[in-house]
């Protein structure tokens, strides 16, 4: 591969890291082409992006990265290594789970979830249980609810012993 081919693979790289905050690195090796496609069309279908990378060119472009902090994924790169994007902070990770239900891999080798760094496969039910930000969001909305519903019921029956009486 030339100089000049790396250097836009790096430079892709940095940028599509700057632009997410949800990051997961996977090691998928030794998956048959059948089970790595099938393992892809699960990412597509979960809006998951999916690229297998050179450790070289990897290591390379989290150096670059906006974050400081994205170096500490460094030590991970061993292996082949396949580098998941994400707007859903534990769709990865329940994927992950889901697939190896029948498979022996993907293993989780790092993650940076949330502004936090995840080591090791591990820590993959600790990501998998991170509440999305529409599940946050809904729980609030319930907690709220959930008063204003009891003042209703009660009033709602104070109206109808009222009305029988």
């Amino acid at each position: 591969m030339k100089r000049e081919d790396k250097t836009k693979i790096i430079e892709s790289l940095v940028e599509r890291i700057n632009a997410n905050n949800k990051i997961y690195l996977a090691d998928c090796s030794s998956l048959s082409v059948e089970k790595i496609n099938q393992f892809r069309r699960s990412c597509f279908q979960k809006n998951i992006s999916m690229t297998v990378v050179k450790n070289s060119l990897l290591k390379k472009a989290l150096e670059q990265a906006a974050d400081s902090r994205l170096v500490d994924l460094i030590p991970a790169l061993k292996g082949a290594t396949a580098i998941m994007f994400t707007e859903v902070g534990n769709a990865p990770a329940k994927l992950i789970q889901e697939f190896r239900k029948k498979n022996d891999r993907p293993i989780l080798k790092a993650a940076f979830v949330e502004e936090n760094i995840y080591i090791g496969d591990k820590e993959l039910n600790a990501l998998a249980n991170i509440k999305s930000k529409n599940e946050l969001i809904g729980e609030v909305i319930g907690l709220l609810q959930s008063p204003a519903k009891r003042v209703l019921g009660a009033l709602q029956n104070n109206a109808e012993k009222k009305d029988a009486a």
